[in-house]
């Protein structure tokens, strides 16, 4: 018997105490991983660090009650703060505030239409090189922290990371990147060194997050400055949150729901505005992470939401002497614990077009740091490479019948928009036939490209005098047959 929606939403925040208590502590190593990256791409949009920092602490609270991927871990950064760099340096950042509002409405909107369908055209392979991509984006995010420093910073990176893959081996109690920044800011605040804190990377919030409304003119000329922006950002975000979603579901080997995921982050984007956040989007680093040392359920999701203000605001003092170098080793550890290493394998084993497109969404990926854009690109590849194998697929034999004088053309296969040329190109409209019989019992027409086709070369051998006999159509392609070609049903 499978469970009611409300028993399942009840497992997805409590599950006994020992899961509890995983979602707590990986949670709060989330909340250290979200605070470089936020900050970072706060500078990328242009905004002041608080600003991306309040947007994280609010989208956190919110997807963790409304969201559909238990344990995702979402943020104000990635692509989206890409997209609103622009908005902000033109217009300003109640402009973006504005956009932000706008951008979760259309979230909401994808979600209610169920436009996450969408996300089944993205290949196996496609996943794969955005996840590759994306470890080494955040590993060459780490680059510019191991830059003109002191061999102080690589010691602390080295004993960071040594305590993140050591420490399990004791102890699986607490998660070994807590223990980790627990440990290198003890020694920190100990032995004076020369080291970069968090409180080098940017202003820390002061006050907690207040409820305002973007001070904008209420007027179609606004509507039309942030509408494209906001159109961009939901898609951005969306898209990196259905993947990172479906990287969780296979880590996890559950399913989750994408349409509510999609309403749930269009929910967090419209309130993050009005505290006067950025939008943001399902952060894969922070989420693998999460995962990694036991994040499954809700709680971790709002645990890293609501440690951050606690981090934020109360802690603040404690939490602007927490040395880089341990958040360099964390995120180091993310990073190469994302990355499919099994894919370099695979790459001699599996078809070659399937490497290709990989490849491609990584480059495209590295080369722009847009993850849509290497998305984009490895969709496209996939739709061509599959455009081309469907049309090899689809094969025309030629016979002929003397006695009859009667021309036979048994097609098999797909016919559709890719493979409805090569399939017209197959026919001769002059070899001499008092008759032609086209037979598609093993065929099947997909799309009005293909009934056009058809009918095209039923008009041109008609227009030759050839009398012509179309047989074997199956109950859907007749239907498109009848319904946009009925001359090719009649007697010729």
């Amino acid at each position: 018997m499978n469970p009611s929606p409300l028993s399942r939403y009840r497992a997805e925040w409590y599950c006994g105490a020992a899961a509890a208590r995983r979602d707590v502590l990986a949670g709060m190593v989330g909340t250290f991983a979200l605070i470089p990256e936020v900050i970072a791409f706060s500078f990328v949009a242009g905004i002041a660090p608080e600003v991306g920092l309040f947007a994280s602490f609010v989208i956190g609270i919110v997807i963790a009650i409304c969201g559909g991927r238990p344990a995702m871990i979402s943020g104000a950064a990635g692509s989206v703060a890409l997209v609103a760099a622009a908005l902000v340096h033109s217009h300003g950042l109640s402009y973006l505030l504005g956009a932000t509002i706008i951008a979760g409405l259309f979230q909401i909107l994808f979600g209610l239409l169920k436009l996450d369908v969408l996300m089944r055209f993205v290949s196996r392979s496609v996943r794969t090189g955005f996840v590759n991509a994306l470890a080494i984006l955040i590993f060459s995010a780490q680059v510019p922290q191991m830059l003109g420093v002191t061999w102080h910073t690589y010691a602390m990176i080295a004993l960071g990371l040594a305590i993140i893959y050591l420490m399990p081996r004791l102890t699986r109690a607490i998660p070994s990147p807590l223990i980790c920044i627990v440990v290198l800011t003890a020694i920190a605040i100990a032995v004076p060194m020369p080291l970069r804190t968090v409180a080098d990377l940017g202003r820390l919030p002061a006050a907690l997050p207040a409820f305002a409304w973007p001070g904008l003119p209420v007027a179609w000329r606004t509507l039309s400055i942030i509408a494209p922006y906001a159109l961009a950002m939901a898609a951005v975000g969306l898209l990196e949150s259905l993947m990172t979603a479906r990287v969780v579901d296979d880590l996890t080997e559950s399913n989750s729901d994408k349409a509510r995921e999609c309403t749930g982050l269009g929910l967090a984007n419209v309130a993050a505005g009005l505290f006067g956040g950025i939008a943001g989007c399902g952060m894969i680093g922070q989420t693998v992470g999460n995962v990694r040392y036991g994040g499954r359920g809700r709680l971790s999701t709002l645990v890293a939401g609501v440690f951050l203000l606690v981090v934020m605001v109360p802690l603040r003092p404690w939490v602007a002497q927490v040395p880089v170098a341990a958040l360099v080793a964390i995120m180091v550890m993310v990073s190469i614990s994302t990355f499919s290493w099994g894919s370099l394998r695979d790459l001699g084993r599996h078809p070659k077009v399937s490497g290709a497109v990989m490849l491609a969404t990584v480059a495209v990926t590295v080369a722009t740091h847009d993850l849509s854009a290497g998305v984009a690109v490895g969709v496209l590849l996939s739709g061509v490479f599959f455009a081309f194998k469907v049309t090899r697929l689809m094969q025309v034999v030629i016979d002929y019948d003397a006695a009859a004088d009667t021309r036979v053309y048994t097609v098999s296969g797909q016919i559709f928009f890719a493979s409805a040329e090569a399939f017209a190109d197959r026919f001769d409209l002059r070899d001499g036939a008092a008759r032609v019989r086209i037979d598609l019992t093993a065929a099947h027409l997909w799309d009005v490209t293909a009934v056009a086709a058809l009918e095209e070369v039923v008009a041109r051998l008609r227009g030759h005098g050839v009398a012509v006999e179309v047989v074997g159509l199956n109950d859907a392609s007749a239907i498109l047959v009848d319904r946009h070609a009925p001359l090719v049903g009649a007697p010729g």
